[in-house]
């Protein structure tokens, strides 16, 4: 059974992009993830005075292409105390409001499972 180059070169080409479109579709499938992980997180251990803040976290896509995707995580309510919470202030009667980490550790743990997933849709 003999083939010709041509036609290698073809079967070859077209599994790749299979292959590569696997993979990518892999990839924008563990972003959604993730991103609804940190979403879930930052809900449940952002400071509660009202509960407004905690409960405007969430995801936007902020771009898609056939290979690619990219999502964000904000507070859609109280943006403006994200920085203020995290950092620390000024208080209004002098002296410093202590900072109340809460956004760097889901973020931490929201790329190290990006990482993971992205390892596990290569290999896959």
């Amino acid at each position: 059974m003999a083939i010709s180059v041509d036609r290698l070169a073809a079967e070859l080409a077209q599994g790749l992009s299979e292959y590569s479109q696997e993979v990518a579709d892999g990839i924008k499938k563990a972003a959604d993830e993730v991103a609804d992980e940190a979403v879930r997180e930052l809900k449940s251990t952002s400071p509660v005075l009202t509960g407004s803040y905690a409960k405007g976290w969430t995801k936007s896509k902020a771009y898609e292409s056939k290979s690619a995707k990219r999502n964000t995580v904000h507070n859609k309510t109280d943006y403006q105390l994200t920085h203020l919470l995290e950092k620390g202030h000024a208080s209004r009667n002098g002296g410093r409001v202590a900072a109340k980490v809460h956004i760097r550790p889901v973020e931490e743990k929201a790329v190290a499972s990006f990482e993971e997933k992205v390892k596990g849709a290569i290999e896959k």
